[in-house]
């Protein structure tokens, strides 16, 4: 498929594929799927692998032709995954310099009230494209946590003894701060775009504020891996027991407040979904202030979700992007010159040959088991 710039209207019934088109546009973005966190599962039924390829690149003209970067992510049943810019290989976190997306999904309406692996999920998204280092803190976090995770159990049955968990401290501290210190850079940037794009959607409503929650709360004097080592040190034998660790940013949350107060106590659905469209519409910002590109933003059946009011705000911001991709079920549930503006595409569910389409309609191509072409109403 290849995507004008302004608004591309894709819709369809539900199961079609439309959130697999944009899951594949998160995967050229991220490396990553925002739908699971085992690469396996993105495998179609049936097949052996997935490749996602695509091209990306400013709009050009006559005097500044577009400069077009390839993009692919591809993974294989029981291999690993390999990601090529340029048809040279690199890691998952390169991506980003070449396509930023902000993604909007029906799932992150429980942002709010929903579990705290749903916030770490958003401020991991947040966090990475404004630390270099932060996505590979992670993954040696998540390593050392799995490692730690293994000994303790080793420990509990008496398979291995307590100083060995001294291997993996190091890197656990090490990684763990480093992640903790940037999460809490990420909101101090983000505090005053959040608070202004809530000021824009609820002028009437306080000031909305989103506040780091440590398992590991420093102490006068502590850094994010003192606090953390005196933690670990104060949970052992409670760790031994369990069998698991249990201090450190894989435990920690992100609590939105309005007036002070924990937003998920009191707030109703209307504060709680204009809490989440002011964090989507502050990064956008925080991306667009990192070198003046908006990134791609991507709606998935969101409208249906807001009201009028709120759609309208949703509207003015995607009138200023370069490029938006909107799916729904229902074209009507779309602001009408949001309509009037976007170039329209119908997923339609099932496989055909290749270049067959309905009377009028030009084949653009295939998604996974449906097709793809340009028009319908």
């Amino acid at each position: 498929m290849q995507f004008a710039s302004g608004p591309q209207l894709i819709w369809g019934p539900n199961a079609a594929g439309k959130t697999t088109l944009l899951e594949a546009v998160v995967l050229l973005g991220l490396g990553k799927s925002h739908r699971t966190t085992t690469d396996s599962e993105l495998i179609r039924w049936g097949a052996d692998y997935l490749r996602v390829k695509g091209m990306v690149g400013p709009a050009g003209d006559a005097a500044s032709p577009a400069l077009e970067v390839a993009l692919e992510v591809a993974f294989q049943a029981g291999g690993r995954k390999r990601i090529h810019v340029n048809g040279v290989p690199r890691r998952p976190a390169v991506l980003a310099e070449y396509l930023r997306t902000v993604l909007f999904a029906p799932e992150e309406m429980l942002l709010v009230i929903g579990p705290p692996a749903l916030r770490r999920a958003a401020l991991d998204t947040l966090t990475t494209p404004h630390d270099r280092s932060y996505a590979s803190d992670l993954a040696t976090y998540g390593r050392a946590l799995q490692q730690r995770n293994s000994l303790l159990r080793a420990i509990r049955e008496g398979g291995a003894e307590p100083d060995q968990l001294r291997l993996w401290d190091e890197p656990f501290l090490v990684a763990g701060s480093a992640i903790v210190a940037a999460r809490l850079r990420l909101l101090d940037l983000l505090a005053e775009p959040l608070a202004a794009a809530h000021r824009e959607i609820a002028p009437a409503e306080e000031r909305l504020t989103a506040n780091y929650v440590s398992n590991a709360t420093p102490l006068p004097g502590e850094g994010p891996r003192e606090a953390l080592a005196r933690r670990l040190h104060e949970t052992s034998d409670k760790e031994t027991w369990n069998g698991s660790t249990l201090i450190g940013p894989h435990r920690d949350d992100m609590v939105f407040g309005i007036g002070g107060r924990d937003l998920s106590t009191f707030a109703s659905r209307g504060q709680q979904r204009t809490a989440i469209l002011a964090l989507k519409l502050a990064e956008l910002d925080l991306l667009t202030e990192l070198d003046g590109k908006p990134p791609l933003l991507l709606l998935d059946d969101v409208f249906s979700e807001l009201d009028p009011a709120r759609r309208g705000h949703l509207v003015r911001r995607i009138a200023e992007l370069p490029q938006v991709l909107i799916t729904t079920t229902d074209p009507s549930d779309i602001d009408a010159d949001l309509r009037r503006q976007a170039r329209t595409w119908r997923v339609i569910p099932g496989e055909a040959p290749a270049g067959e389409a309905p009377a009028g309609e030009a084949p653009a191509g295939e998604t996974g088991g449906a097709r793809v072409v340009e028009g319908g109403k």
